[in-house]
């Protein structure tokens, strides 16, 4: 395939799935440090912080996620709108 300026890709760009998956990655790596205790204080807070800070990208990717479904149910003619509250948190058991 011929990669002309029109269909390149810039190589530092990354897609906000990609971006959504190493955040979420690194996350998941961040709590099981917490959970460990090794850490010392200072370093405790520096990586709480940067949980915080991965956890509001997550957040905002699921977010733009969501809209984009809604956006595309829309075009669809689907009359029902997109809940994702209906999902709920995994977490949850449904013990009925």
């Amino acid at each position: 395939m011929h990669v002309t300026a029109q269909n390149a890709k810039p190589s530092n760009v990354d897609s906000p799935m990609v971006d959504f998956e190493r955040s979420l990655t690194e996350l998941e790596t961040i709590v099981e440090k917490l959970e460990q205790g090794d850490l010392t204080l200072d370093e405790s807070l520096k990586q709480f912080e940067r949980g915080v800070q991965l956890a509001r990208t997550c957040q905002s990717a699921l977010k733009e996620a969501e809209q984009k479904v809604e956006i595309l149910l829309r075009k669809s003619g689907d009359p029902e709108k997109f809940d994702a509250g209906q999902y709920g948190n995994e977490d949850e058991v449904d013990e009925t």
